[in-house]
Parts: C-alpha cells; sequence; structure tokens
C-alpha cells in the first residue's frame, strides 16, 4: 500500500466520525491560536511604546536619578546652567516630577497623573496644546498655579466642554486651566491623554517634595548625543560622587531595553501558549487509542489479507498528523482573527502579523501530531491479526 492510498483511507476515517474529529483538533486550534495571538499583543504592545519613543527623537537624552545617599540633590537650576555652559552640545533641559491625585471640578473628580516640567518639556517631549497656551518661564519663576489638562480629563469632569479659565483642585491646592493637551489616544483614561501638567515648582504643593528625579535633555543634534552623554555623567559624578545614584540614557538604550524585555514576554507568553498544543496532543493520543480499539477487527483483517505493520503505522501516523494539519490551519485562521478583530479592532495595541511565529506555531502542532500519535500508530501495527479477528 502506497502512501496516496495511506493518506486516502486516512482522511476517509477521518470523514466517517467528523464530530469526534473535530474535537480531537480543538485543542490544536486553541492551542496555535493562543501562540499566534499572544506573540501578536507583545509585538503589538512593543510597537506601540517604540512608535512614541522615537516620536520623541534621536536627541533626547533621560536623566534618572536613583540614589538617595548624596549629600544633596541636584536641582533644576544647576542643570540648566550646566546645559547654558554648554549650548554647543545641549539644546535644552526639562525637569520632570510625576504623582498621581485626585483632581476635582465642582462635584466631579477623577484620579490622574500630575507632571510637573517647565516650558522646554513641549518641544524636547513634543507635547503640545490645541486650546490656550503652554507653560511660561513665567509660570515656573513666580510659582503660578496653572495647569495644562489632557482630552480625558476634559471628557471626564468638564464634560467635554472647554476648560479654559475653570479652576481645578488638585490636592487642596486650586489651579487654574490655562490649555487642553493635543490628543494622542483619543482621549482615553490610563494614556497619555489621561494627564495634567503644572509648572515644576507648583509641583511641590502636590508632591510634597522639592527633589527632582527625572530630567529630560535634548542634545543640539543627533551626532551630539554621546558627547553630551559624557559631558553630563561627568556633571552628576561631581556632585553625588557615585555612579550607581543616577542613570544617563539615550533613545537607542530604552529600544535595546524595551526589545529586550519585548523578547522575554513574548517566549513566556508563547511557552503558556505552547501548553495548550500539548494538551491537545494527549487529547489526540488518547482519540486515536480508542480510534484503535475501535477498529481492531478493521486492522485483523487487512493484516490477514497481507498489509504489513508499516502499512497499519503509516497509516495511523498520516491520519494523526492529517488531524493536527488541518486544526493548525484552523489555529491560524483563528489566531489572525483575533488579531484583526479583537486586539486591532478594539484598539488595545496595533495589529501585527507574525509570519515567523505563525510558521512555528504550524509547525509545533504538526510535531505534536507525530509525537502523540506514534504510540496509538505503533499499537495498532503491532496487533497480533489472530487475536485482532476474535475481538467484537
Amino acid at each position: 500500500m502506497g502512501f496516496i492510498q495511506a493518506y486516502k483511507m486516512a482522511i476517509k476515517s477521518i470523514r466517517s466520525n467528523k464530530g469526534r474529529s473535530f474535537l480531537t483538533m480543538l485543542g490544536v486550534i486553541i492551542g496555535v491560536a493562543s501562540v499566534i495571538s499572544a506573540v501578536a499583543f507583545a509585538q503589538g504592545s512593543t510597537k506601540n511604546i517604540t512608535d512614541s519613543i522615537q516620536k520623541l527623537g534621536t536627541n533626547l537624552i533621560q536623566i534618572n536619578i536613583t540614589g538617595r545617599n548624596s549629600n544633596r540633590n541636584m536641582s533644576y537650576e544647576d542643570l540648566k546652567q550646566f546645559a547654558e555652559e554648554n549650548s554647543d552640545i545641549i539644546g535644552a533641559v526639562a525637569p520632570q516630577t510625576s504623582t498621581s491625585a485626585k483632581v476635582k471640578y465642582g462635584t466631579k473628580n477623577m484620579d490622574t497623573t500630575i507632571i510637573g516640567t517647565s516650558p522646554e518639556y513641549e518641544s524636547i517631549r513634543n507635547v503640545h496644546v490645541t486650546q490656550g497656551r503652554f507653560i511660561l518661564d513665567f509660570d515656573v519663576d513666580y510659582r503660578q498655579n496653572v495647569a495644562l489638562v489632557g482630552t480625558a480629563i476634559v471628557n471626564e469632569i468638564f464634560e467635554g466642554k472647554t476648560p479654559i479659565g475653570e479652576k481645578i483642585k488638585i490636592k487642596g491646592q486650586i489651579f487654574k486651566v490655562v490649555g487642553v493637551l493635543e490628543e494622542r489616544a483619543g482621549g482615553a483614561t490610563r494614556s497619555d491623554d489621561d494627564q495634567i501638567i503644572i509648572p515644576v515648582t507648583s509641583s511641590r504643593l502636590v508632591t510634597g517634595t522639592s527633589a527632582i528625579r527625572n530630567f529630560s535633555v535634548e542634545a543640539a543634534s543627533a551626532d551630539k548625543v554621546k558627547t553630551a552623554m559624557e559631558s553630563l555623567e561627568a556633571f552628576l559624578l561631581k556632585i553625588y560622587k557615585n555612579q550607581n545614584t543616577y542613570r544617563v540614557f539615550d533613545q537607542s538604550q530604552m529600544l535595546d531595553t524595551l526589545n529586550q524585555v519585548t523578547g522575554s514576554m513574548m517566549v513566556v507568553l508563547g511557552g503558556i501558549a505552547a501548553i495548550s498544543l500539548i494538551v491537545g496532543g494527549i487529547g489526540i493520543m488518547n482519540i486515536m487509542l480508542v480510534s484503535v480499539t475501535e477498529r481492531t477487527k478493521e486492522i485483523g483483517i487487512r493484516k490477514a489479507i497481507g498489509a504489513k505493520r508499516k502499512n497499519i503505522l503509516t497509516q495511523f501516523m498520516i491520519e494523526s498528523a492529517v488531524v493536527t494539519g488541518i486544526g493548525g490551519i484552523l489555529g491560524l485562521l483563528l489566531g489572525f482573527s483575533i488579531i484583526r478583530f479583537v486586539i486591532g479592532g478594539l484598539n488595545i495595541v496595533p495589529a501585527v502579523y507574525s509570519i515567523p511565529w505563525a510558521l512555528i506555531a504550524f509547525g509545533i502542532s504538526l510535531l505534536v501530531g507525530i509525537i502523540f500519535g506514534l504510540f496509538p500508530a505503533y499499537k495498532a501495527a503491532s496487533l497480533n491479526p489472530i487475536e485482532a479477528l476474535r475481538s467484537e
């Protein structure tokens, strides 16, 4: 019996038990779809963050102060003066304080992120207003309680009305709304649109501290980023005396770190999803064993009329591979549908279709079918024809 004939017999057997065959495929379908959609979610999240980082430009440098054992904290004025003295390599600096707080307007309130910064933040971080104005040097110098609100805040507590000139309360302090930030995430809460920007000097009233732990620095040009970073590290070392108390990094380092984290996340998610493929394989083995038991007499007749052991083995192996192959194809279709209509359709993250991972998932499904179909096929091929003919 040739391969083609064995294939036809396997297909005939699958068609004669459509319900059972589909249930056998179900574990593989879910497994393949899970792998594809899990990886797509991880890659889509990465793309979302990467796009946001790249929008900031290639000459952005971040300073993060982590240590608390130094004799003093670096102030915004210190860094600003250093930038002015090194204007050939540093274009601008902006401090950043961040905290979560409840904002109130009339009877409405919501929790949001409060960012304290300076006028330079607008150009460095590419953040602009669509109504009103941005923070001015006057606001920082004279500690004015003014605020720029994101569209999520406008929609939530101002009910979509123009908030310019209105008064809001943040941790008991009254702030006047002077601008509305440009929408970035469709006005959704827990996004870039869910934030309020205030002068860094006024943020002390909200955070309860004058210490600034984060600074954004814009190099004079992309080719001067490395020189600017070296100068900043030398400047910080003079202040803190310990390299472990601060970190200076640029966009490329942020992207490298992000890619490493994403790679690990994809492996973990893919591994978890692949477990369902193994479960599906166990299901295939169980169903195939039942099939061998039910078809014992058929196997005996075939052996009695001349079918060899390898013919029986081939038939059952092909049957297992076909079941998992069809399940793998249906799993691919289901996975791509989830990416298109759920992940992408609901704008959870950008829809990313990873062909390599799809091929890997499909390949694993076939491998699972072969591995878990091997034992039932071997059992069927090993049946004694006389005992098989006697079975009922």
